[in-house]
Parts: structure tokens; C-alpha cells; sequence
């Protein structure tokens, strides 16, 4: 079972890359589920109506108005473009999003990842997946494609009127432990965890749970839900991460060979 968070510069992919990895993965009995971002389509709708974009730590500060907004564009016109490339490869992808079926139940995020007090708005972190719909999707020959807006709750209850926005590294992290994933890819525009970002010089190749762990709070900007979403996988199931480069078009087949990137492990 191999989650793959599917974001940045890899989305713009015209010549049909990435659904030829894919494709790679399942032809050798993979089970695979993809997480979709948005970042770049959400900034322009905002643009378009007017609603400035905030980012605090890594995260999309977002009101009631630009919730609306990033959910359109997310549930509506990401989903159904990521589907469709799939499907114009003869991959049999069904479009879900976290809402559906109580896939993500999420509380609203209050806090940064360094554990600073944060204003954040309708932004969530997930507290509980329900993998049943996933599971039911790929015992009948789907592959899941979901858009990360989670329903608002807690351990028990939820909210089903009120949505959240959750950062799709931290969504496809908390699915690919709730599935207890071999592997999750995160496909995003860097190379990799830099300890020292932007010095390229510093990127990561290989990092344990706990050693990553010690030092989570020295990450800032978007590096910083990268490696929480990390943490996170494995510390619900998942065993292993790989964050790679989407704008290499190579970089996800070498992923699924256990190359490249930065590796997490337990």
C-alpha cells in the first residue's frame, strides 16, 4: 500500500508522467491512494475574488469567505482534473474528499508546529480518519483520489454542515497511518526535509522518527507541515516517508524504487 500526497510543480505535468508511475506501481500489485494539493489553483481563485492570501508557519490562514473558495477549487475543479488525468491513462480513479463518508474528521488547528498559539481560522488538523470508504474503493478496483477538506468534530462526534481545511501534506499523513501504508510519497516543489532551508546543501537523505522528532521545531514556512505530516504517518502506522521533488519528472519512479528524496523511517 503506497500513499501518495500528489502537490506543487508535479501537477502541472502535460505529458502524463506521473500517471505512468502510477500505472508502474499498480502493474507490480500496488495499492495506491492520492492525496491531492491545490496551492497555486486556490492563490489565483483568491486573487480572482479579491480575498488576500495569509500564510502563518507553513499554513493557509483561512476565513469563512476563503474557505468557500478553497473548497470549490479543491472538491471541485482539482479533484475532478487529477481524476480525469488518471483516467484519460486507463487508470480506473475515483474522486472522494475527506468529507465524504467521514473520511476526515479534523478539530480546528490552533497552534504552529512548534507549538506556538496561532489564529489560523477554518483550517483543521485531523483528529480521526475513517478508512472505510478507501477500503470499500479499492476492494472494487478503484483508486482513491482525495481532496483534503475534513468535516469538523472530535474523537466521537461530528459536525457534518461545517468543513475544514486541512494542509494536504498532514491529510495524506494522517490517511496513509490510518491505512498502515509501506510507504507514503510526498510529491511537493522541494527535494526533500532541508535542515537548513534554503541552503541546498542541507537536504536530508535519510532520518529516523526519533531523531527528526528532536529537532521538528527548528522548521519553519512550508517545511515545517512537511515534517510534521511526516511524524505523524509514521506515528499512526505508516512506515515509512519518502518527501521528494515533483518538478523531476523521474523523481516518483525512483520513489517507488526506494530512492531519492528524504527518507523517513521508524
Amino acid at each position: 500500500m503506497i500513499v501518495i500526497k500528489f502537490g506543487g510543480h508535479a501537477m502541472t505535468d502535460s505529458e502524463g508522467l506521473f500517471a505512468q508511475a502510477v500505472q508502474a506501481a499498480l502493474d507490480i500489485g500496488q495499492e495506491c491512494v492520492i492525496v491531492h494539493g491545490g496551492g497555486p489553483q486556490i492563490n489565483e481563485a483568491l486573487d480572482q475574488a479579491n480575498i488576500p492570501s495569509t500564510f502563518l508557519g507553513g499554513f493557509r490562514v483561512t476565513s469563512l469567505e476563503a474557505f468557500g473558495v478553497v473548497q470549490s477549487v479543491l472538491s471541485g475543479t482539482v479533484l475532478r482534473n487529477v481524476v480525469a488525468q488518471l483516467r484519460s491513462a486507463g487508470i480506473n480513479a475515483v474522486g472522494v474528499t475527506g468529507r465524504d463518508g467521514g473520511l476526515l474528521i479534523a478539530k480546528q488547528l490552533q497552534e504552529l508546529v512548534d507549538g506556538t498559539p496561532a489564529e489560523l481560522g477554518y483550517v483543521g488538523e485531523v483528529v480521526r480518519v475513517d478508512t472505510s470508504l478507501l477500503t470499500s474503493l479499492l476492494a472494487a478496483g478503484f483508486l482513491p483520489v482525495v481532496s483534503p477538506i475534513a468535516v469538523s468534530g472530535d474523537d466521537s462526534d461530528e459536525d457534518s454542515n461545517t468543513g475544514l481545511n486541512v494542509n494536504a501534506d498532514l491529510a495524506a499523513g494522517a490517511i496513509a497511518g490510518a491505512l498502515g501504508a509501506d510507504s507514503l510519497i510526498v510529491m511537493t516543489d522541494v527535494a526533500g526535509i532541508y535542515r537548513n532551508w534554503p541552503d541546498v546543501n542541507s537536504l536530508i537523505g535519510s532520518i529516523s522518527f526519533n531523531e527528526l522528532e528532536l529537532i521538528k521545531s527548528e522548521f519553519s514556512e512550508g517545511m515545517a507541515p512537511k515534517v510534521l505530516a511526516a511524524l505523524n504517518a509514521i506515528a499512526s502506522g505508516a512506515a515509512s516517508v519518502r518527501i521528494i521533488d515533483g518538478k523531476d519528472p523521474q523523481a516518483f519512479a525512483l520513489a517507488l524504487r526506494g530512492l531519492g528524496g528524504t527518507l523517513v523511517t521508524r
